[in-house]
């Protein structure tokens, strides 16, 4: 079962308990998925999509000053387990050869493409300037 679906199975799931919050959160969820274009997403693009909300509402919080949201947990929920930062400079330290490189910051593309949907660029980033 795709992730699209699965999120559908839990917004019917939501109506019929009657959870005002998550049956909001899900059906944002949803129209963002149709807006797409297609039918049904693979769960690459759905979560590229998941990712797109919660930075966006991340960025409204800051905003706000608000420091979470019901929505944004719950959103967040359907996001893969993220990688650590501990891993990511594990991997860094074991496959990543600075002195070849002319920044730091080139080191971004392969790390983003073996954490894939892991892990974000800003969390690597902010590794990157650390080290």
């Amino acid at each position: 079962m795709g992730l699209q679906t699965s999120i559908h199975d839990d917004l019917k799931k939501a109506m019929k308990a009657k959870d005002e919050t998550r049956v909001s959160a899900l059906r944002v969820l949803l129209g963002e998925f149709q807006r797409q274009g297609k039918k049904e997403l693979d769960d690459t693009e759905a979560v590229a999509i998941i990712r797109k909300l919660i930075k966006a509402e991340r960025e409204t919080l800051d905003r706000t000053a608000q420091a979470s949201s019901p929505y944004l947990e719950i959103i967040e929920s359907y996001q893969p387990r993220q990688a650590s930062e501990e891993e990511i400079r594990a991997w860094i330290t074991a496959n990543i050869d600075f002195p070849q490189m002319k920044s730091k910051m080139q080191a971004m593309r392969p790390i983003m493409s073996h954490f894939g949907s892991t892990t974000d660029g800003d969390t690597v980033k902010k590794i990157l300037e650390s080290l």
